[in-house]
C-alpha cells in the first residue's frame, strides 16, 4: 500500500528483454533504500513492483507481460525519469490518499496551462474509469496522489503546485504524453457494494436514495 506522496525521482538505467517480459534497473536517486529488502514492494510511475535485487545506485525489478501492457512502463527507455515511493508502514503518516500500485488504465495528456506558479493539467482518461472521476476526489497520476479540479466527460484537470512541479516527473509532461492511472479504490468498492444484493448493499442504496445520492432499484 502506497499514500501517492513521492519520496525521489529515478533513472531507468537499464532495460532487458526477456520475451514477454521485462528485468529492469532502475538508480533510486534520492529514494533511502537502507530499509529496503529482497521482495519489499516500491511504486515506480504508480507501478507496485517487487524488489530482486539491490545494487550500488539503485534496485531492480521484473515486469511481467501484464505490467508491460497495462501501464507506461512497457514504453519507457534507458534515461527515463520515474517516480519513486516504498510501501507504506504502520504508524506512518497517510499525506496523500490510499493508493495500491494496481494502474487501472492509461491516461493521455490533453492541455497543460500556466497559472501563477502553478500549471494545471487535463487528461482524457478511458472511458470505463470515469465513473470512478469525481471532483475533488483523489486519483493517482503516475503516482502521485492529486485531487481532481473538474471533469468534463472523459477529461479530467488537476492543478500541479511548485512543489510537485519540483519533485516529481509531473512539470515534464507535455501535451500528448501517457500516463499510469490509478483511480481512488473506496470508489471502486463503493460501486461494488452498491451494486450488490447483500442486506449491506440495500441498507446502502437505501441511505444514499434517501438523500439523492443515488436511485433507489
Amino acid at each position: 500500500m502506497f499514500t501517492g506522496i513521492v519520496e525521489a525521482v529515478g533513472t531507468l538505467s537499464a532495460i532487458m528483454r526477456k520475451s514477454d517480459d521485462a528485468h529492469v534497473r532502475i538508480a533510486a536517486g534520492g529514494l533511502d533504500l537502507s530499509d529496503v529488502g529482497l521482495g519489499d514492494s516500491i511504486a515506480v510511475d504508480g507501478v507496485c513492483l517487487t524488489v530482486s535485487a539491490l545494487v550500488a545506485d539503485g534496485f531492480e525489478v521484473d515486469l511481467s507481460g501484464e505490467t508491460l501492457a497495462r501501464s507506461t512502463l512497457g514504453r519507457r527507455r534507458i534515461g527515463d525519469r520515474v517516480n519513486l515511493e516504498k510501501a507504506l508502514a504502520l504508524g506512518q503518516r497517510l499525506g496523500g490518499h490510499l493508493v495500491s500500485g494496481h494502474v487501472d488504465g492509461v491516461g493521455r495528456v490533453r492541455g497543460r496551462e500556466e497559472e501563477g506558479r502553478s500549471v494545471i493539467l487535463t487528461f482524457e482518461a478511458p472511458r470505463q474509469l470515469t465513473r470512478y472521476i469525481a471532483e475533488k476526489g483523489s486519483i493517482s497520476v503516475d503516482g502521485v496522489s492529486l485531487t481532481v479540479n473538474r471533469v468534463d466527460g472523459t477529461r479530467f484537470s488537476v492543478n500541479l503546485i511548485p512543489h510537485t512541479l519540483e519533485t516529481t516527473t509531473l512539470g515534464m509532461l507535455r501535451t500528448g504524453d501517457d500516463v499510469n492511472l490509478e483511480v481512488d479504490m473506496v470508489a471502486r468498492y463503493l460501486e461494488r457494494l452498491i451494486a450488490g444484493d447483500s442486506a449491506g448493499g440495500r441498507g446502502l442504496r437505501e441511505l444514499l436514495g434517501r438523500y439523492r445520492f443515488a436511485r433507489e432499484r
